[in-house]
C-alpha cells in the first residue's frame, strides 16, 4: 500500500516539475528575435509538448467484431499414416 501511494505521489511531483520546466523554458522564447530568419523547431518544446495535459481519463479501446462460424465438416478426414519411431541414438555403430 505504501509502495502505491509513493508511485502516485512521485508521478504527480513529476509532473509539476515537467510543466514547471517547460514553462520556464516557454518564457525563454519571448525574448526578440532576428525577425528575417525562419523559426527553427524547438527541441525542448516538442519534448515537452505532451506535458501540458494530464492522461486521459479513458483507455483507448478497440471495437469488438463479432466473429464468423466456420462449420466442421461432416466426415472427418482420414488419420495420418502413423510409423513407429525408432530410438536413433547418436553413438558409434557396434562392433560386428
Amino acid at each position: 500500500m505504501l509502495r502505491r501511494r509513493l508511485i502516485r505521489t512521485l508521478f504527480a511531483l513529476f509532473l509539476l516539475l515537467g510543466q514547471a520546466s517547460a514553462f520556464a523554458h516557454a518564457l525563454g522564447h519571448l525574448q526578440p528575435h532576428d525577425s528575417g530568419l525562419p523559426e527553427p523547431v524547438c527541441e525542448v518544446c516538442l519534448a515537452h509538448a505532451n506535458l501540458g495535459s494530464v492522461a486521459p481519463a479513458s483507455a483507448f479501446t478497440l471495437p469488438v467484431v463479432p466473429g464468423h462460424y466456420l462449420g466442421l465438416p461432416a466426415v472427418p478426414p482420414p488419420p495420418a499414416a502413423v510409423l513407429p519411431c525408432r530410438a536413433q541414438a547418436r553413438a558409434p555403430p557396434a562392433p560386428v
